[in-house]
């Protein structure tokens, strides 16, 4: 990918200052001492694993918390931020990791939700905001309808307004904590083409990503968390993607991938001539003649761009969307016209997208989330066994390394990458034969998805057919048996990532040209 322009000489002059940062949670202590410095027109990038502390660091940048201990300076000056509104109105934005839209409310009215713009001191005016969005989307290059309401958007394009509302603020401090989580690989572009422009008006922003490489092109400077702690620095010209794992994980790149099978059993899951219509535009095909058979033991994954037609596919394979034409074959037995829950019974199960929506119960515990798929199993009789349910979930949380204080413990208390363990967790106390997963990796750090690819492997050597899907290339080709690679619905290449290159893949998949990649030369 590459940036536009060029980018003017980072000034070095400190905006803002953490000192001595400390932050505890109850016995938990989440920052243990930081100093941290933000830069104006640099990218600051963070790097960290689950946990590490960097969130928790930018919610008291931003207003969200307050420390325990140590202080702020903006401008040279120590500050309380005593709330986001106070944060804002000095000029300090974020964009959060996890979204923080109203579903019900319109792309514009999120946007200028707590700031609206108003005539006389009373009534809004919704013409001036209506055309701020439409300046504020055409800026990051999205179509979409100011008065759409959010419910009704994909994943990825509340990512985008999500950031057009904090671009509405006009920042000095803008915070980004994986903005690019949903976004598809023209859609980043288009974000990195708008940060250049904001570093070079003098804007310092602070950047999080789990997505190593992408966050290592932008950064003016890296910093790297673990345990609470800034464990290194360092300028981007003096640092490498070794550098970041090593400093994060402990381990090199090169020990994070699984170990795969390299044989075999029966076809487990077969798919012939399926065809799915567009949820939210039934004359459009999402998927178009699509088949493939997964074997017992097998990992394939389904690589694409966004709009690739990946998460319909599972989707419809899992019952979530009717299949319009074609079979699902499981084991042996047709179940193309079969419930959710029917599915699921036969051994069909999938991990979805969105986990926080369609993975998880925010108002459960962690335990209570772990067994909610699979509880009939613990009925006897007119009652739930309690002391059934209570062992498997304590074993379920111990096979996939949940790191928490208890099944008692709330969801929401975990990391991204354990409340992805959690998901997982609940899909395998099915005890399902066809394991689908749709982005199985979203908005985790690099530790946690190794952690993720090696359970999805030991599950394939018990004897499960895995299907994934993925739009990170390094993932298809570092953890799968097969690539597939999807475009417009349809297969165009399939690809053994043994032997198979980054931009072979991104050439199929629509996402680069022979002359970006170099792959022509």
């Amino acid at each position: 990918m590459t940036i536009p322009g060029t980018r003017a000489q980072p000034s070095t002059d400190v905006v803002m200052r953490a000192i001595g940062i400390a932050k505890s949670y109850g016995a938990t202590q989440a920052l243990k001492g930081v100093d941290f410095e933000i830069r104006r027109g640099t990218v600051t990038v963070l790097f960290g694993e689950n946990g590490a502390g960097k969130s928790t660091l930018m919610k008291i940048l931003s207003g969200v918390e307050s420390p325990t201990s140590g202080l702020l300076e903006l401008d040279g000056e120590e500050v309380v931020l005593r709330n986001t509104v106070d944060a804002s109105a000095r000029g300090i934005a974020i964009i959060h990791q996890e979204l923080s839209l109203c579903a019900n409310l319109s792309v514009r009215d999120n946007i200028f939700m707590g700031r609206e713009l108003v005539r006389g001191g009373i009534v809004v005016n919704e013409r001036q905001e209506t055309a701020e969005t439409l300046t504020l989307l055409e800026r990051l290059e999205e179509s979409l309808n100011p008065k759409t309401l959010v419910a009704d958007l994909r994943l990825g394009q509340q990512q985008v307004v999500e950031i057009a509302r904090a671009l509405a603020g006009e920042a000095r401090v803008l915070i980004m904590d994986e903005p690019t989580s949903a976004l598809s690989g023209s859609e980043v572009e288009v974000l990195f083409r708008v940060i250049h422009e904001l570093t070079a008006a003098g804007v310092a922003i602070v950047y999080i990503s789990h997505h190593l490489e992408e966050a290592l092109e932008i950064a003016d400077h890296a910093v790297v968390f673990r345990d609470g702690a800034l464990v290194a620095t360092g300028e981007r010209a003096d640092i490498d993607l070794d550098w970041v794992i090593s400093n994060m994980v402990g381990r090199s790149a090169d020990d994070l991938s699984p170990d795969l099978l390299t044989e075999f059993g029966d076809v487990v899951l077969s798919l012939r001539d399926i065809t799915v219509a567009d949820p939210t535009n039934p004359a459009r095909l999402s998927v178009d003649g699509f088949s493939l058979d997964v074997r017992a033991g097998e990992l394939v994954c389904l690589y694409g761009l966004m709009g690739a037609g990946r998460t319909e596919l599972l989707e419809a394979l899992a019952g979530r969307v009717p299949v319009q034409s074609g079979t699902v074959t499981l084991k042996g037995r047709l179940i193309t016209r079969e419930s959710i829950a029917q599915r699921i019974d036969l051994g069909l199960a999938l991990v979805p997208e969105d986990r926080q929506r369609d993975g998880l119960v925010q108002t459960m515990s962690v335990g209570e989330n772990v067994s909610l798929a699979g509880l009939l199993s613990f009925v006897k009789g007119l009652w739930i066994s309690t002391p059934g349910e209570r062992t498997a979930v304590q074993q379920e949380i111990s096979d996939v390394r949940v790191k928490t204080a208890g099944p008692a413990a709330a969801i929401t208390s975990l990391s991204g990458g354990n409340q992805q363990k959690v998901v997982i967790g609940k899909v395998l106390l099915t005890a399902p034969e066809v394991l689908l997963l749709d982005e199985p990796t979203r908005g985790i750090d690099v530790g946690a998805k190794a952690e993720i690819f090696a359970l999805m492997a030991r599950e394939a050597e018990r004897g499960l057919g895995v299907l994934f899907a993925t739009s990170e290339v390094g993932e298809a080709l570092n953890a799968a048996n097969r690539v597939i690679v999807m475009s417009k619905g349809r297969i165009v290449r399939e690809f053994d990532p043994r032997t198979a290159t980054r931009e072979e893949l991104m050439i199929a998949s629509g996402e680069s040209t022979d002359e970006e990649t170099g792959a022509g030369a």
